[in-house]
């Protein structure tokens, strides 16, 4: 529909969307708000619209190795009288409780955030934690002492291991930081991932530029079948596990670099970086129109389009076909099963070469 009404382009095949045999258990990330009620921790979720808490245990679509662990970390944590944050009054400390767990490693990162710095007694509560959870490789306290809805603040102190865990993708280890981007559905996404690959038809020669990069879940996998890869990524924190991660896989043939999609692109082609192939995988609000002009301006043979909104999605491709960037098909990938939202993956060949 948003093909046909907001790009005006009818004639683009939209695949059968690619699902998931079991739609359950898929997220391998959840942060759950910790409440006070009868004096006892409660998890769960925010009744829509609203901050009223309502209690839940078993969230359906999370791995159910995160959900027992929320409760574990709860129960420790209520054990030894931690307060629970109150939003009305700005109050008490444990506001979230973050696990985070590697679907092919099982390797497991719990974050606390907390209202103040104080989190007592530590040394009780981690050997705790550890105890009733062996999976944990890593335990952050994040500060977040703002009334707002943002769940982690600035601040984090790293009570056990690093700040890091590490999974696998496409045959890649990645080391990923409390505050990295990671997709949450690892099946999916190497569904989707090699979709955008076989996008791209690859022979080893290319120059390819990978527009939001993050901590280079895409970009390696593209240096294995480029020649060289220039990515970049507008959160310094990302392009920090990026290069580690090119490092921890023996990957030299990828540049990154902190920066805006739509900032960087137009300084490396002045600089006179030639893509052959551009791959987008940008946030939901799509591609500045500065970004599609240098991106045409590059003259790649194609440009791979990774997004997570059709609409604008849409809008974009509409863009790109006035510059003789044209696509042929679409194909939608369900990331997250039981929600709205799907991923699609676009093709858009070069008319003008």
């Amino acid at each position: 529909q948003d093909l046909k009404r907001i790009a005006k382009l009818p004639n683009i095949k939209v695949h059968e969307t690619i699902g998931m045999s079991n739609p359950w258990g898929y997220r391998n990330k959840a942060q759950i708000p910790v409440r006070g009620k009868d004096g006892k921790l409660v998890t769960g979720f925010f009744r829509k619209g609203t901050h009223e808490l309502i209690p839940m245990e078993n969230f359906h679509i999370q791995d159910p190795k995160i959900d027992e662990a929320i409760i574990k970390v709860r129960d420790i944590l209520q054990e030894y009288g931690i307060k629970p944050y109150d939003e009305r009054k700005n109050i008490g400390n444990i506001r979230h409780i973050m696990v985070r767990r590697g679907y092919y490693t099982g390797e497991m990162m719990i974050v606390l955030v907390t209202r103040t710095a104080k989190l007592f007694p530590l040394s009780k509560i981690i050997p705790d934690i550890r105890e009733a959870l062996p999976e944990v490789v890593s335990i952050v306290q994040n500060v977040n002492p703002r009334r707002t809805n943002v769940i982690l603040g600035e601040e984090n102190i790293v009570l056990y291991g690093e700040d890091a865990y590490h999974d696998t993708l496409l045959g890649h280890t990645f080391a990923i930081s409390s505050k990295s981007f990671y997709q949450i559905n690892p099946k999916q996404t190497e569904e989707l991932y090699s979709l955008a690959l076989e996008a791209a038809k690859l022979t080893g020669k290319e120059t390819v530029v990978d527009a939001y990069c993050g901590i280079g879940t895409i970009s390696l996998a593209l240096a294995d079948k480029a020649e060289h890869v220039f990515a970049m990524e507008i959160v310094p924190d990302a392009i920090e596990m990026a290069k580690r991660n090119a490092e921890e896989n023996n990957i030299s043939n990828v540049t990154f670099e902190v920066g805006a999609a739509e900032e960087l692109l137009p300084q490396w082609a002045e600089k006179g970086v030639k893509a052959d192939v551009i791959l987008v995988d940008p946030p939901r609000k799509g591609l500045e129109p500065s970004f599609i002009d240098a991106a045409v301006e590059m003259n790649p043979d194609r440009i791979v389009y990774v997004s997570c909104n059709p609409s604008t999605l849409a809008r974009d491709l509409a863009l790109f076909d006035e510059k003789g960037f044209k696509a042929t098909e679409v194909t939608p990938v369900d990331l997250f099963p039981q929600t709205l939202h799907v991923e699609c993956v676009v093709a858009l060949e070069n008319v003008n070469k």
